[in-house]
Parts: C-alpha cells; sequence; structure tokens
C-alpha cells in the first residue's frame, strides 16, 4: 500500500511541474507574439523612414 502512495504522490508533482511548463509555455507564447507585433510596427517605421537602409539591414551577409 505505502508504494502505492508514493507512486501517487510522484504523479501528482510531476502532473504540477506539467502544469506549470505548460503556463509558462502559454505566456512565452503570448510573449512572443507581442514582441513579433512590435518588430512589425518598427520595420514598418523604418521602413517609411529609410527604405533602402531596412533592405540593406534584411538581405543576409
Amino acid at each position: 500500500m505505502r508504494t502505492a502512495e508514493v507512486w501517487k504522490s510522484e504523479a501528482e508533482a510531476q502532473k504540477a511541474r506539467a502544469d506549470r511548463l505548460q503556463d509558462d509555455l502559454t505566456e512565452i507564447k503570448l510573449r512572443l507574439g507581442r514582441i513579433e507585433a512590435e518588430n512589425g510596427r518598427l520595420i514598418e517605421l523604418l521602413t517609411a523612414l529609410d527604405p533602402a537602409r531596412v533592405a540593406a539591414l534584411r538581405t543576409p551577409r
């Protein structure tokens, strides 16, 4: 009976860790979405100021 309790406790701890990781991943995805949107706005601003410079920066070397 003791072994079953240990396994149950370990399973609950693993689930709690998995839930935390899932929450972290969701938060990271939301942050990434905001960063990508902000980068898009910054590129639009830079392009409006100097389109040739932006094109040069985006070209791989």
